[in-house]
């Protein structure tokens, strides 16, 4: 049975490597190559004009080539994961893996380059005549000593960064998950007992990178396949290994493991037995690294020490020491300033950065990534999870200042703030387009109540608010559920504390509240009775009172249930002459830039005076996100050619929004091809008043708004944010049940904005 399912495994990953195409990249142009003119810019004669301008000035090839976002990835194969010395070839796959993990979590450009050599200078000279073509150096999978070689001759000579990812990169993630390990425990670096298994590159490194941070020498113990290193040892010993000799005498890892504080394994398994464990400090931390079986399994380390923090190489056990939580990172920010070099303050910053994320609140999108897994910091949670994307901003812009203060960058970034937001901002897609809606929120303390306030992407959206907003959330919710959904989500704020919180099953504002609700609705069938009960189970209902009453600003609900039930609530208990639903408005994010489509929920056939109050909200709070609305009216008729409902609907909205001065652009009837091709658009309406293509679409059914969104969201990769309630003020803004946390933090920055701010 586990021989076939190995033999599935095996066949899934060789599948996965082998189709669609084989391979893990591909190369992709950046510009258009649609015509002459375009080849005669990107090849001759355009082309001299930027061989000149580096000729002249060398620092400019970041300007008009690709060089200062592209890194090498060299092996020569000699040292491959797991798989010993497998050549160059073989290790193709590994390095091809490594490039996409760059693009993945870093967006830089990667080649992988793989070496028929063996002889470390003959490496080293290879990898230094390459330094025309790359922007850094990513050596990998070479093996000790001639890592050491490589890297060090390559340093002397080349004016980029050269690292080594198997030495610093493990170095680094094991330093920011030693130092999370001491602060759980309350110990410091310049006070352990370090004892080491595995003299190899990692392992070296990750020792300096324990002196860096503050252990002091002669409490490192190392041990190999040949027992303690100490002075005088022939045996198996390298310059590397004798910088860390203890004792002029011949012993073992039983000898000296006593008392330790930390055990560093990068050696092999079963190296470390119970009874080793069982001779260390109290509240031991155990780093068993070795691949893919450790030094010691968890469990037997728990059996000899309950209290122990472990940590292993692999991904079925909490605290993964993974190279990725580094290297992307440490070259993107020293990509981004010019660095000649990675120092030691470069990598310490990343260490720092690592731990210190880990300390903080875990972002919704690990969370979601990592779905059932506790991640709270603490002893099985040192450091951040890969796909948490907050690591990109965090570590990249520590490093680069690292890079700056050390004085190894050529290119100093103006303001390490600003990078950092471009930074999130290539992540969170929303974060650029978002700012200026933050921005408007933060100038006034709002408070927003959130009716389905036991759902964990609220609690994380609640708990984001008060990390980068002025608003005060509310939730509505059972006090008992909230609490444990905030312990399983890792999340620390409280109510009463963090938030308020309205419990619908004993609040004392009930009698109130139904009161109220009954006032509003007395004479449309509601009965006290019936009032009651609704301020006992229909949060929405509750939420909506609340804004009423003015003991909040703006409701956001919708996070369950159907668009239309909640909208009925919304428009009863706030609905007025002046505040009805005139829409609902779709930001989606896509790689070209917005697009705002309306109306996707409110009106499923809406009236040509509807269509056209839908176009003048849209441009509103389009202005909103910074954007200079460019409004199409879409339809199955393109300007008069189909007699169609469609058609006649818009074109009477056309004459509704012509019959005033409008301070936005406006055009239709359109098909959306027309709306987004202003050379499709000139064939039939060659006056157009719209220039470029639309960045909002305005449809006469909602079927037709959805549809597109869908398509957009699903299909088109897009990122939504909304939908938007238009025509209510700002006072509640009803979601869809496919929203995340991100969405919802979203929306609560527009919920949050002031109502002056909607022009």
């Amino acid at each position: 049975m586990a021989d076939g399912q190995d033999k599935k495994r095996r066949q899934r990953a060789l599948d996965y490597h082998e189709f669609p195409r084989p391979g893990k990249l591909e190369i992709r142009a950046t510009k258009p190559m649609a015509n002459g003119r375009d080849l005669a810019r990107a090849y001759s004669p355009g082309v001299a004009e930027a061989c000149l301008e580096i000729k002249a000035d060398p620092s400019t090839a970041e300007r008009y080539t690709a060089r200062g976002n592209l890194v090498a990835v060299v092996s020569n194969g000699t040292a491959v994961l797991g798989l010993g010395n497998i050549g160059g070839l073989a290790s193709k796959p590994v390095m091809e893996g490594k490039a996409v993990l760059f693009k993945k979590f870093a967006n830089i450009d990667c080649f992988d380059i793989e070496l028929d050599e063996a002889d470390p200078e003959r490496v080293a000279d290879i990898v230094c005549a390459l330094e025309p073509t790359f922007g850094a150096i990513n050596l990998e999978d070479i093996k000790a000593p001639d890592c050491f070689i490589v890297e060090e001759l390559c340093r002397q000579r080349m004016n980029i960064p050269v690292f080594h990812d198997d030495q610093h990169g493990t170095a680094i993630v094991v330093g920011a998950a030693a130092y999370n390990a001491l602060h759980v425990v309350g110990k410091k670096f310049s006070e352990i007992k370090v004892v080491s298994t595995g003299g190899g590159a990692a392992g070296i490194a990750c020792l300096n990178m324990l002196l860096s941070l503050g252990v002091k020498r002669e409490n490192v113990w190392l041990c190999d396949i040949d027992g303690l290193v100490y002075e005088g040892r022939e045996s198996e010993m390298t310059p590397q290994k004798a910088a860390f000799a203890q004792g002029t005498s011949s012993a073992n890892l039983d000898d000296v493991i006593g008392g330790a504080d930390l055990f560093l394994g990068l050696s092999g398994p079963g190296v470390l037995k119970p009874e080793h464990v069982a001779k260390m400090a109290a509240k031991p931390i155990v780093f068993a690294l070795a691949n893919p079986t450790p030094e010691i399994m968890p469990d037997e380390v728990r059996s000899v020490a309950p209290d122990a923090i472990i940590a292993t190489g692999r991904s079925d056990f909490p605290n993964q020491v993974n190279n990725v939580l580094c290297f992307p990172f440490i070259f993107r920010g020293a990509l981004d300033v010019g660095a000649s070099e990675i120092n030691e303050a470069m990598k310490v910053a990343c260490v720092e950065g690592i731990a210190e994320l880990a300390r903080a609140t875990t972002s919704a999108e690990a969370a979601a990534a990592y779905k059932g897994e506790q991640l709270t910091f603490g002893a099985d949670y040192l450091i951040p999870k890969p796909f948490d994307p907050r690591l990109m901003g965090v570590v990249a812009t520590a490093v680069a200042r690292a890079a700056m203060e050390t004085g190894v960058a050529k290119r100093p970034v103006e303001s390490l703030e600003k990078y950092k937001d471009n930074l999130d901002a290539s992540v969170f897609k929303s974060a650029m387009i978002m700012r200026p809606v933050f921005a408007a929120a933060s100038t006034a303390e709002r408070r927003i109540v959130f009716s389905e306030g036991e759902d964990e992407r609220v609690l994380r959206a609640a708990n984001a608010m008060l990390e980068e907003t002025t608003d005060k959330p509310i939730l509505i919710g059972r006090p008992d559920v909230i609490e444990r959904r905030l312990d399983r989500a890792g999340l620390s704020i409280r109510p009463g504390h963090d938030f308020d919180l309205v419990n619908p099953e004993n609040d004392p504002r009930y009698r109130d509240y139904w009161n109220t609700y009954h006032g509003l609705m007395s004479r449309q069938g509601v009965t006290p009775d019936l009032a009651k009960a609704i301020m006992r189970t229909n949060t929405t209902a509750i939420g909506a009172i609340m804004v009423q009453r003015e003991e909040a600003d703006s409701l956001i609900c919708g996070t369950f249930g159907q668009f239309q039930w909640h909208m009925n609530y919304v428009t009863q208990i706030l609905g007025t002459q002046e505040l009805q639903p005139v829409g609902a408005l779709s930001l989606m994010i896509l790689e070209d830039g917005p697009l705002f489509i309306a109306d996707t929920h409110v009106h499923p056939e809406p009236t040509p005076e509807q269509i056209a109050e839908t176009a003048i909200s849209a441009a509103r709070h389009v202005a909103r996100f910074g954007v200079t609305p460019q409004i199409a009216l879409c339809s199955y008729s393109q300007f008069g050619n189909l007699n169609c409902d469609t058609g006649r609907r818009t074109r009477a909205a056309m004459e509704i929004l012509d019959s005033e001065p409008r301070d936005f652009i406006y055009e239709g009837e359109m098909h959306i091809d027309a709306a987004l091709d202003e050379e499709l658009r000139a064939r039939s309406l060659p006056c157009s008043r719209l220039k470029g293509a639309a960045n909002v679409l305005v449809f006469a059914n909602t079927d037709a708004a959805s549809g597109v969104r869908n398509i957009l969201k699903m299909k088109g990769n897009g990122l939504e944010v909304g939908p938007i309630l238009m025509g209510m003020g700002n006072r509640a803004h009803i979601v869809t049940p496919s929203i995340t946390a991100r969405g919802l933090l979203n929306m609560s920055a527009i919920a949050g904005t002031p109502v002056s701010h909607y022009g």
